[in-house]
């Protein structure tokens, strides 16, 4: 495998155009919404200035309002429809932002008596949810009316909480260890009660007492299941002293199971995102980052227990551009500092440097990740679950192919059976749509969605354009490697049922035929290796010169095939096999009623006068035998076709009537 630089191995990157904000030394307090992923710059004094930056300018706003004390937390509801503002830890204030509707504040007290607000968050662009200490409060807001009615409150101890906006979910820590955690979950005005579960936490000597802290839980969609994220650091007087994060499957009907634990073999700080769903641990002392997918199951490992993927390498560095007056342009831009402490992480994929002033979203390079992962099969299942995967999977199947042939043999059959069970499963899912559709909606069954053809889909094509068609032209590789790589790629197609397209055959024709591996092609056909089909049959005759054989092999085929003798002779004709073509309307008796002008056309194209002649000769003889005289009947209309033999090899040259 060829070496690579540690430039090369940074398989994290921070993205390229990242959201910028009023960095935290210009403005009083800077907030970040998860909902709709925007940071809130507020500055006060006389009136309270607010700058919002979103992923994009439409969710980008700037605006002014009264100075009513210091802002706790403020929030858009979804479509920045309604601003919710929290300055005291009794009440929240609401702004509308809806074009033509009153733009005065209103406000809403917690019902709960003597309850502190811990925060608020919204579920829909009319809908918001209190986290008091005593418990939550679910309200809908009347933006004309500017007032809120209370649909569903829930009294219950709470030590913090933590939203998904994905899923809809608040997750409250309850009890004085603050290790029960219970989930609300919230869909179109309802509020539902989840099952509510226990953290573990580690064991430590008495009289010690640990408690669960806010900063040790996340939560995320990993493969569209949701899960509870719990960076469990062990004590010093452990046993195991590495740390470990621990995922528990969260499901709205049922319990929350321990689903996953994921080694992280070092201890100190830590954060987690999710991206593409991997689970990236960010390591702040030696400034690295590991990352684990939890689909991968490890050999020889109790239940779901994860090491890293690959070994740990720091975020690819970052260069801030200069900008603005002070900018000058010779002057180079400024290296950001990495897995600073003025980060903080937000789930699933965002960093955020508040010192800096820029949101990033965090991003998994493929390619440094080929050379870094040396099970290619493991590299593969890795592979397929990531977004943008293609072109890296192609590339690694030509550089398995590259390698050369020392038992890579196995290595490349697990690799071609790992991409056709994805590719056949997404035939099937298409087949089974396109019945559905035919067959029309069934009553009770919900209606299907059209599978979507993920880039981890490696059809025949891509392997026939990027990998083997080059493959097999490749200097110095033996002709028996590659002739028992493309077999195998057809073996692997058969196994999973896939009709195997004509170009593979014709590839593997093409090559046997370059090294006049005759006998070979010959078992091929004969024990039906290569399948039969039209352009197949239409290649073997235009082998006859080559390999006289192949003409009777090509007639077989199409006889098996049975197809109309008239487009084979088009086939034939089209690609300029007009002697095959001849040969084979006579095999079938055709010759006869053949159209003389179209094989006269056919051979005047090719421009070869040898081949003009005999054709001409050759339908000359014919009306002889049909009808006593060489000549063509004015029907056939052949004049134009005699004037051109007459002037290539003269009037004599025309054959005369035999007189019996």
């Amino acid at each position: 495998t060829p070496t690579t630089t540690m430039a090369e191995e940074h398989y994290l990157e921070l993205s390229e155009n990242p959201v910028q904000f009023e960095h935290a030394s210009s403005v009083n307090n800077v907030f970040f919404d998860e909902a709709n992923k925007q940071v809130f710059a507020v500055r006060s004094g006389g009136a309270t200035g607010v700058v919002v930056k979103g992923p994009d300018d439409k969710s980008s706003v700037a605006f002014r309002m009264d100075d009513k004390g210091e802002v706790k937390c403020i929030k858009f509801s979804i479509g920045n429809k309604i601003l919710a503002v929290q300055r005291t830890s009794k009440s929240v204030d609401f702004i509308n932002f809806i074009p033509d509707y009153p733009h005065t504040e209103f406000s809403q007290e917690c019902k709960t008596k003597n309850a502190s607000i811990l925060g608020f968050c919204w579920t829909n662009w009319n809908e918001v949810v209190f986290i008091t200490d005593q418990g939550i409060e679910f309200y809908q807001v009347f933006p004309d009316k500017r007032s809120l009615k209370l649909l569903k409150s829930q009294s219950i101890n709470v030590n913090w909480y933590q939203y998904c906006p994905e899923t809809a979910v608040i997750l409250l820590s309850t009890t004085v260890q603050g290790n029960i955690l219970q989930p609300f979950a919230f869909r179109n005005g309802t509020m539902s009660k989840m099952s509510k579960f226990e953290i573990e936490l580690p064991v430590v000597p008495k009289p010690a007492k640990l408690s669960l802290s806010e900063r040790d839980i996340a939560m995320a969609t990993i493969y569209g299941q949701l899960y509870v994220m719990y960076l469990k650091h062990h004590s010093r007087t452990a046993n195991s002293p590495s740390a470990e994060v621990v995922l528990y499957h969260l499901s709205r009907e049922g319990s929350c199971k321990k689903s996953h634990v994921l080694k992280l073999n070092t201890t100190g700080k830590f954060a987690l995102n999710i991206v593409d769903n991997l689970v990236v641990v960010h390591h702040q002392s030696s400034q690295t980052s590991l990352i684990f997918d939890i689909k991968l199951k490890e050999p020889d490992c109790a239940l779901n227990i994860h090491q890293p993927v690959l070994p740990a390498r720091s975020i690819h560095p970052y260069r801030i551009p200069l900008s603005g007056p002070a900018a000058v342009p010779s002057q180079p831009p400024v290296p950001c500092q990495l897995y600073s402490s003025s980060w903080s992480v937000f789930q699933p994929d965002i960093i955020i440097s508040a010192s800096e002033g820029y949101l990033w979203y965090l991003q998994v390079k493929l390619p440094p990740t080929v050379n870094l992962l040396q099970d290619k099969g493991k590299l593969m299942d890795f592979l397929l679950r990531r977004r943008e995967c293609k072109m890296v999977i192609l590339s690694v199947c030509s550089q398995i192919l590259e390698v050369g042939e020392k038992g890579s043999l196995p290595v490349v059959a697990t690799v071609f059976d790992k991409l056709n069970q994805v590719y056949k499963d997404y035939l099937e899912a298409e087949q089974s749509y396109t019945q559905a559709m035919e067959s029309g909606p069934s009553r009770g069954s919900a209606a299907q969605k059209r599978p979507v053809r993920t880039q981890a889909v490696i059809d025949q094509s891509d392997m026939y354009t990027h990998v083997l068609s080059s493959f097999t032209e490749r200097k110095g590789v033996s002709h028996k490697f590659i002739i028992a790589v493309l077999m195998e790629y057809i073996r692997s197609l058969n196994q999973f049922q896939i009709t195997v397209q004509h170009y593979l055959y014709e590839l593997v024709i093409k090559t046997l035929v370059q090294h006049n591996l005759f006998y070979m092609l010959h078992q091929f056909l004969q024990y039906h290796v290569l399948s039969d089909s039209k352009p197949l049959a239409c290649l073997l005759l235009s082998l006859e010169s080559t390999y006289p054989p192949a003409h009777q092999l090509s007639l077989d085929m199409l006889k098996r095939l049975s197809t109309a003798n008239d487009e084979i002779i088009e086939v034939l004709l089209s690609k300029q096999q007009v002697l095959g073509a001849l040969r084979f309307i006579r095999s079938v008796g055709g010759h006869d009623n053949a159209s003389a002008r179209k094989f006269l056309d056919a051979a005047q194209q090719t421009g070869d006068q040898m081949l003009f002649y005999t054709v001409f000769r050759s339908f000359q003889q014919r009306n002889q035998r049909l009808r006593g005289s060489p000549a063509f009947n004015p029907g056939e209309h052949c004049e134009e076709h005699v004037a051109h033999f007459k002037q290539l090899f003269g009037e004599q040259a025309l054959m005369k009537p035999s007189t019996v």
